[in-house]
């Protein structure tokens, strides 16, 4: 099936809730409608599958291979791709892994998603230069964002009509579509009952302000599909997913499965004991915001102790903090955690930790190369013992080493994408 890349000259253009209520319009209207994410993201992809009913698909241009890329992009819907940040921004020092590096490896066409609310007549160079910027990267049309009235909207059109690109919607700024934030990015999809609604009215945003057909029509063939397999670290895999730990990507489950894993999900905030399994994952997710009902959770805790004595066990980010001593929140409260790394982790002094890393790891189950990111706020006051992963930034200098490993335990705040 046919696909489009949805971008915009930069962040807080409007990309998410225009995705969102395209997704949702086209649902309704019975067209067969996929998302996907451009770059690393948790929280956008879960909003995405909301909309459709249908997971989302995590597409990553610097951290996937083009033929990872293009076999995980390979779906029977229309596939909207929502790109990240603005369209050329990437990894130092190249823009590896931009959302036009995506469409260049797909070969899709772009509609650029444009905040006019500031602009009048200077929108037809900004414009000009996105489509003129790369011969690669093929600007298809355009969707101008939070239009101030219908006599700006014409003054818009008049000044992009010279470049001959059709303009498929002029949407006006709506207060009542802006969503709840948090310090990684938005709330999580399954914490707000109100979602439904909020999709609804984005669909009905859309659907009265933009031409449907028209951008359909736009989509072009996505590549066909490499045969590829990524063989499991486990036969048997039991995974942390709730609330607390929901940050793991769908794709990495789908090939585990595909090459013949037994997936188990488990509730560390509902108390589920850990599942017989040769491997459990913790996730990350937001263990800060439930560090009490975690570190009251003792059928959990004590079954997780017990299995870390005959089976391997992986955290990211905060499952990595979860299987630390301790975790300190924001107030300066302490928290006991599961105690099987000398880790101590507090959000009380906050630092932002973000960036694209390249990482090796000589033991566990995720020996070997790997491509990765790392997007957090905490603050590492201890950690004692032998270190997970060496590491590299996106432009191959060298980090410190990340991590910790101590016996059949290890994790870092590394979010693992792809194999290197």
């Amino acid at each position: 099936m046919p696909g489009l890349i949805l971008a915009a000259p930069a962040s807080g253009s409007g990309k998410t809730t225009v995705t969102l209520g395209l997704l949702r319009a086209l649902t309704r209207a019975g067209v067969c409608v996929r998302g996907a994410k451009s770059g690393p993201d948790y929280i956008d992809p879960a909003y995405h599958a909301a909309a459709t009913g249908k997971p989302c698909l995590n597409l990553d241009a610097w951290a996937m291979s083009a033929a990872a890329t293009q076999s995980r992009a390979a779906t029977e819907d229309l596939l909207l791709i929502e790109g990240a940040m603005g369209l050329f921004d990437g990894a130092p020092p190249d823009r590896a892994g931009s959302s036009a590096d995506l469409a260049r490896i797909l070969g899709l066409p772009v509609v650029l998603i444009v905040d006019a609310a500031r602009m009048a007549q200077s929108i037809a160079p900004l414009v000009a230069g996105f489509a003129h910027h790369d011969p690669a990267v093929r600007i298809a049309g355009i969707i101008l964002n939070k239009v101030g009235s219908d006599r700006h909207a014409a003054m818009l059109r008049r000044a992009l009509g010279p470049l001959g690109l059709p303009i498929l919607g002029a949407l006006p700024r709506r207060d009542d579509l802006a969503r709840p934030s948090r310090h990684l990015g938005l709330e999580q999809a399954m914490e707000d009952p109100a979602l439904p609604a909020f999709l609804d009215r984005a669909a009905d945003w859309v659907t009265a302000g933009c031409d449907l057909a028209a951008l359909t029509a736009l989509a072009q063939p996505l590549p066909a599909p490499s045969t590829r397999t990524a063989p499991p670290p486990a036969q048997r895999i039991a995974i942390a997913q709730d609330v607390a730990f929901s940050f793991f990507y769908p794709h990495q489950l789908q090939d585990w499965q595909a090459a013949g894993a037994q997936i188990t999900p488990f509730s560390p905030l509902a108390n589920d004991p850990v599942p017989d399994a040769d491997l459990i994952i913790l996730p990350g997710g937001y263990p800060e915001l439930y560090a009490p009902q975690l570190a009251a959770a003792q059928t959990f805790m004590q079954s997780l102790k017990n299995a870390a004595q005959s089976t391997d066990i992986y955290g990211e980010c905060g499952g990595y903090m979860t299987l630390g001593d301790s975790l300190t929140t924001a107030d300066g409260t302490v928290h006991a955690m599961a105690g099987l790394l000398r880790l101590d982790t507090s959000f009380a002094a906050r630092k932002l930790h973000l960036g694209y890393r390249q990482l090796h790891a000589m033991h566990g189950p995720f020996a070997g190369a790997w491509r990765g990111h790392e997007f957090h706020y905490a603050t590492t006051s201890r950690a004692a013992g032998d270190p997970l992963f060496t590491a590299q930034d996106a432009a191959g200098d060298a980090l410190p080493p990340m991590g910790l490993r101590l016996g059949r335990v290890a994790g870092s705040f590394a979010h693992i994408i792809d194999g290197a």
